[in-house]
């Protein structure tokens, strides 16, 4: 049989913590910052973790 491939685009975009969640990275977090009040860009440092439901196909893609 043979080996399970990684999805590679999916292994750059997410990323799996210590405990096994899921976490991400938010969108208009690339240029432009001028534009952006501090709150903003602090809360784009966030990493928001993957909802339940997500959690499954995105796991299979991982292919944890």
């Amino acid at each position: 049989m043979p080996k399970i491939k990684t999805h590679k685009t999916a292994a750059k975009r997410f990323k799996v913590t210590g405990s096994g969640k899921i976490t991400r990275r938010k969108s208009h977090n690339n240029h432009m910052f001028f534009h952006k009040s501090g709150s903003q860009k602090r809360r784009l440092e966030l990493e928001p973790v993957i909802s339940k439901g997500e959690t499954k196909r995105i796991k299979r893609l991982l292919v944890m």
